[in-house]
């Protein structure tokens, strides 16, 4: 029968032996001798049993998987330690969330480079680097996803660069910004301009626009969720 990829199987006494046994519902292995059995190990529910909804295939033991096991839902139960080797991907669309409880640490051998603790709800890491956006143009507007501004853009006077920052409810609370002049000439009598969107009831420290003077200057802005704050 291996030649044609199938086996028949007749459970009947009257025709073939009933070699098949177990208990209901047991998925059938060989044993050895040409006989099969069955494990309470192993079953599959055609109905609903217990706290397992109808078709569930149960498991009460170790499984070793050496190919890929695909599902569309995974729960893991009781787990006290997860432990994988090699790259993982997790989602493949923006909006999938990926939800924790617990703490959260990144090492690389004995160093941690990242560790954050959902006791004392801080983050800390070893180095940092934020999105940096280089500004060529002489009307920019800033984005969430923007963390430091680096202007390099000119305007012949007595034009300036404008920067809108957009309103600091669509950022959040707790938004940074970092906006830096890096045009190492004089800008003479052209400055930077942070402006808000058109009809804003925000500010930047209760002013509706911030100006840029000076040989290089910088400014760093926090969001309150309702307004900018320079500090």
């Amino acid at each position: 029968m291996a030649n044609f990829g199938w086996a028949y199987v007749d459970c009947s006494t009257a025709g073939g032996g009933g070699q098949a046994a177990g208990p209901t519902g047991s998925l059938q292995f060989l044993t050895g001798a040409n006989a099969t059995s069955g494990s309470t190990h192993l079953l599959y529910h055609t109905g609903g049993y217990g706290e397992h909804v109808s078709n569930t295939l149960v498991l009460s033991g170790n499984m070793v998987i050496t190919g890929t096991l695909s599902a569309s839902v995974f729960n893991y139960e009781n787990i006290s330690i997860i432990d994988a080797t090699g790259s993982t991907f997790f989602g493949n669309t923006i909006d999938d969330i990926h939800s924790r409880t617990g703490s959260l640490e990144i090492w690389s051998g004995t160093t941690a480079i990242l560790t954050s603790s959902a006791y004392s709800q801080q983050t800390f890491v070893r180095g940092f680097g934020a999105n940096y956006t280089r500004v060529t143009s002489s009307h920019h507007t800033a984005s969430t996803s923007d963390y430091i501004l680096g202007i390099v853009a000119t305007v012949t006077p007595p034009g300036n660069v404008m920067i809108t920052i957009p309103s600091a409810s669509t950022f959040g609370a707790g938004a940074l910004l970092v906006i830096k002049d890096q045009q190492t000439s004089p800008r003479g009598l052209s400055n930077i301009t942070l402006t808000c969107s058109a009809g804003a009831s925000y500010g930047f420290d209760g002013a509706s626009t911030y100006v840029l003077t000076g040989t290089m200057p910088a400014i760093s802005l926090y969001s309150n969720g309702a307004n900018w704050f320079v500090f």
